[in-house]
Order: structure tokens, then sequence, then C-alpha cells
């Protein structure tokens, strides 16, 4: 179970930064890509202040193994997701096309 925290809420089934949209997987896998606080809050300023991302932040630091079981269940839930509702064809194709460019430049 997720310790509770001012900085986090549960809604949903799923854990988001409080009074926003934004998921605290989002936050931890964004801190995982090694992008600094100020860096997450210009990509998501509706989680309301850089206090409130360091606060998040914090949480993740002190609670590793939680906030691995968690993503690692919200992996899962995707995967399977994923399993249950595959995309057509057409709608994968520009992905495909996309992943192919970027690959041939080197990106």
């Amino acid at each position: 179970m997720m310790p509770t925290s001012e900085y986090l809420e549960t809604r949903n089934g799923g854990s988001y930064v409080a009074g926003s949209r934004i998921g605290m997987d989002v936050v931890a896998h964004a801190f995982r890509r090694s992008r600094t606080a100020e860096d997450i809050f210009q990509s998501f300023p509706s989680i309301g202040s850089l206090a409130k991302v360091y606060g998040v932040l914090t949480f993740i630091l002190k609670h590793p193994k939680e906030i691995e079981a968690y993503l690692q269940g919200e992996q899962r839930f995707y995967e399977e997701f994923q399993a249950n509702h595959p995309l057509p064809q057409e709608m994968l194709e520009p992905f495909e096309r996309a992943r192919s460019e970027k690959a041939s430049k080197g990106v």
C-alpha cells in the first residue's frame, strides 16, 4: 500500500499530484530520465508549484520500494489493456513510420 503524502492523492485507482491531473508515474518517469524539478514543472505547470514538484520527488526518494511496486503495477495494467484492446493497423502506421524515420536519422 502506498504511504500518504500531502503532495499526492489517490483517485480512480491511481496516484496523482495533489490538486492536478498529473499522475505520480509521470513525475517519477521524468525524474528517472534525469529531468530536474524545474524541467518537470515547466513541462507540467498544472502541477501548481515548483514546491509541489519537490514534494513529490522527496516522496519518491523516501519510498523507493513502494514507488517501484506502483510503477510495475501500472506497467502490468498498461500491457494487459494493450493486449485486450489492440490498435488497428491503420492507427499504428503513423507511429511506426515516425519511429523508423527517427531511427534512420540516428535520433
